[in-house]
């Protein structure tokens, strides 16, 4: 029999291959389905390329490469093991809780000849070697998840044994101060003792003055708990002796000896209703979109299919879930899948169109949507709202080939839903190229009107956008005389250390915020082309074109004292139905006066072109007071010369306005940089000297440099006209405007817009809400989102693999809303 195996695989084994260091085996997940050897089919790995295949798509890899040995895994349940932290709510209930018997063996296609494994005295050498190895190796994802969770922290070895003391101490929910200095922020609770300490910048990059380490080294009382962290959730956990973030599974108890109860919202929805003892307490954001206080009814099949968060990866879950209800996204991934697949390259996991028709199959075919069966053992433990939840699909794949290369993405962090909606539509866009564009659906045309304030003069210009981004007032809020008197009372209560008054949730109207869009804001860094001189300016937008899809952000987020992005504590009225036709773009109006078409010139002493402004270097119109005042709030002092000199000595306002804008730009500290005309465009006589006009073409040889370098010509052009034509500031302005490759665009765009007749039909800016998404936290850099969307005329929660129907949608609470077009028939 070992020479008959041996015979049989030779005319293979020069395909059989052991993994290298560097090879990633993908032995976990299909490259085309989210089969894995969980699967009734299992998992086929080629011995060659180690890529996994489910039982549906493996002939097609057999047909394309060739490749004839594959090693089949099979993994089957055996037992059902509960931890002690079960009933922990955002635990994964899809497989960790259970022990597997793993099986494999070798086919050989294309007649499917299996041979069992391990099999080491009946088979070659070299094959035994590769079988061991593949077995082995650790899944190509195996090291994200265990980053996205067991590892990454371990529960305290004093959190069990822990004895608090019997000193009676109380803690508020709020006012917290430290106890030896008057540190408010970066607080920690003693788990011992109670005391509230500061922490040190090291605990978690937030300053202090280290009072809670020095409690901790006269006492040896090890566990501390952050109380700006404390959720029905959970809570941030230290350990000064294990010197590590750590975990507490008696959290609950050991908060509730101080009088914290954090898991009181929690179990008020639970009950299903409001006591006359608790109705004064707010309801919280975290139980309000989750809707867990209601008895959800699970759904499932085609278009039901929810998504395991990795490690907080639910902004990614909700925009996907959202982007494949849309059908032009439905259309070009699904629909195509077969032609997609079928031309997908050599390796499909590193392939745009194959890794989103793989996630839209998965996501809309009902194949992973189907009820769990059903253990007696589970239905014995598990709780109620965990019996039927639905396994889900889990996008590992997907994920590290979108993240690939972003600084943020691709690590394990909590993300802004935005960014990401916005960085998938970019990608849409880049893998688009000769193909249907399903992200043209949310494209539409911003007119931008700018007004000279001095000359009343204008300039109309169009740009592409894919989102509004409408403001939230908190000074139209309808409750604003309540929002005062909480205010009073909160700071009150700090400064006395007394019980906090409830919250009070600022109630805006949807209409003040689009009216608040649609006010003239100023131009930062404006030079009027009327007056050859920098003046003010301000700026309106209006709709050119009309979306069939449109995207709506409302601006909850702010920066804070420490700069971390906060969210405002608000309620918006939001509309199901929203008519734009007040937002329809006018264009040049007949008692208007155009701006001339000039670009502003570059006028320098002789002595200072070219080099960098010194200390003593500063031109007579640097605004010296100006950049001081900057600079005592705290902003880099290169920084503050470059806003002052920027802005034209317009005052501190201005040039604080253009550090917000530019404060994220990798040159935004550095040294202010005076330019040179190193090569300056041809002169006009129609212009005032040293004024280049716009529709002057740049020289030639420059435009043929960088359309030598695959930059498109248009776009070439534009990054000329834009530095004076100086070939190396031209270079450096296409990398830093990548959008602008849209330009070309935007006469085709407009030419397919409906005329004015079509635009007279009410429905044509008319728009139905179909989908929204909800951030649940403080912050968008951590937080839980949701989203829900209206399927068959009922609305469905998506929460991570959990997918319900609606009872009451928090459509106040959105961060971004969905509208589809109506029809206009």
């Amino acid at each position: 029999m070992a020479a008959d195996l041996g015979e049989l695989l030779v005319p293979y084994m020069p395909t059989i291959r052991v993994p290298r260091t560097g090879d990633r085996v993908f032995k976990s997940e299909c490259a085309f389905s989210f089969d894995s050897p969980e699967s009734e089919g299992g998992l086929y790995v080629c011995m060659n390329t180690f890529l996994g295949f489910g039982r549906e798509h493996v002939e097609r890899h057999y047909r394309k490469t060739g490749q004839s040995v594959y090693m089949h895994l099979k993994r089957h349940v055996k037992e059902v093991r509960f931890p002690a932290s079960l009933f922990n709510l955002n635990r994964d209930f899809n497989g960790e809780d259970f022990e597997y018997e793993d099986e494999a063996k070798l086919v050989i296609f294309p007649d499917h000849f299996e041979i069992p494994l391990p099999n080491i005295e009946e088979l070659p050498a070299l094959v035994t070697i590769a079988c061991d190895a593949v077995l082995n190796a650790p899944s190509a994802y195996k090291k994200q998840e265990l980053e996205s969770w067991e590892e990454e922290i371990q529960v305290s070895r004093h959190a069990r044994s822990l004895r608090q003391l019997n000193n009676g101490v109380r803690i508020p929910p709020s006012g917290w101060k430290c106890q030896k200095c008057e540190m408010r922020e970066n607080l920690w609770l003693n788990l011992k003792d109670g005391a509230v300490l500061c922490g040190k910048w090291f605990f978690d990059g937030s300053g202090g003055n280290g009072h809670a380490l020095e409690h901790y080294k006269e006492t040896n009382y090890p566990l501390a708990v952050k109380l700006d962290t404390i959720t029905p959730d959970g809570a941030d956990v230290y350990s000064f002796e294990e010197e590590e973030a750590v975990l507490d599974p008696h959290i609950s108890e050991h908060l509730s000896h101080f009088g914290i109860d954090m898991l009181q919202m929690q179990k008020r929805t639970e009950n299903g209703h409001h006591t006359e003892n608790n109705s004064r307490l707010r309801v919280s954001e975290w139980e309000v979109i989750q809707e867990s206080g209601m008895k959800l009814k699970m759904v499932y099949g085609s278009g039901y299919t929810g998504i395991k968060n990795l490690g907080d990866s639910c902004y990614l879950s909700t925009v996907m879930q959202i982007l494949f209800s849309v059908p032009d996204f439905q259309r070009m991934f699904v629909g195509n899948l077969q032609r997609i697949f079928d031309y997908s390259p050599l390796d499909p996991t590193q392939d745009f169109a194959t890794q989103m028709a793989k996630l839209g199959h998965g996501l809309l075919s009902g194949q992973y949507s189907k009820p769990p069966m059903k253990s007696e053992l589970i239905e014995q433990v598990m709780k109620e709202e965990h019996k039927q939840q639905q396994r889900g699909i889990s996008p590992r794949m997907f994920k590290a080939l979108v993240s690939k290369g972003h600084p943020e993405f691709s690590s394990n962090r909590q993300q802004d839903a935005h960014e990401f909606l916005l960085h998938v539509i970019n990608l849409v866009e880049r893998n688009s190229t000769g193909l249907e564009n399903p992200s043209d659906s949310f494209r539409f045309l911003v007119e931008e009107r700018i007004q000279c304030c001095q000359t009343r003069r204008v300039r109309y210009s169009q740009r592409v956008d894919y989102c509004i981004q409408l403001p939230a007032p908190i000074e139209a809020a309808t409750n604003r005389e309540e929002l005062l008197a909480y205010e009073a009372k909160r700071k009150e209560a700090e400064e006395n250390m007394g019980t906090p008054p409830e919250p009070v949730r600022a109630r805006i109207p949807f209409t003040a915020c689009l009216q608040a869009f649609t006010e003239p804001e100023n131009v930062p860094d404006f030079w009027s082309s009327a007056l050859q001189a920098k003046s003010a300016g301000v700026k309106t937008s209006r709709f050119a074109s009309f979306p069939e899809y449109l995207i709506v952000q409302i601006k909850k987020f702010t920066f804070g004292v420490d700069w971390v992005p906060k969210k405002l504590d608000l309620t918006i009225d939001v509309p199901d139905f929203l008519d734009l036709s007040r937002l329809r773009a006018t264009g040049l109006q007949a008692d208007e006066e155009e701006l001339p078409d000039l670009m502003p010139p570059i006028v320098l002493p002789e002595d200072t072109r070219g080099k960098l402004l010194q200390p003593n270097d500063l031109s007579p119109e640097m605004d010296e007071t100006a950049v001081m005042q900057l600079a005592e709030m705290g902003f880099p002092l290169e920084a503050c010369r470059k806003a002052v000199y920027y802005t034209g000595n317009m005052g501190p306002e201005m040039a604080f306005n253009w550090i917000i804008a530019h404060m994220e730009e990798p040159d935004f500290a550095e040294p202010l940089t005076l330019p040179s005309l190193m090569d300056p465009g041809p002169s006009t006589s129609d212009g005032p000297t040293g004024a280049t006009p716009i529709g002057n073409s740049p020289p030639e040889e420059s435009i043929a440099i960088l359309t030598s370098m695959g930059f498109p010509r248009a776009h070439s052009i534009h990054a000329l006209k834009a530095t004076n034509n100086n070939l190396e500031r031209a270079l450096d302005w296409i990398f830093t405007h990548p959008e602008e490759e849209e330009t070309d665009a935007l006469s085709d765009m407009a030419d397919t817009e409906p005329n004015d007749n079509a635009f007279s039909s009410a429905n044509s800016h008319s728009y139905e809400l179909f989908a929204f998404i909800s951030h649940i936290g403080a912050s968008t850099m951590s937080g839980h989102y949701v989203c829900h969307i209206k399927k068959e005329g009922r609305w469905v929660i998506y929460n991570d693999h959990k997918v319900c129907l609606s009872e009451r949608p928090p459509k106040d609470l959105g961060y971004i809303y969905f509208y589809h077009r109506l029809s206009s028939s």
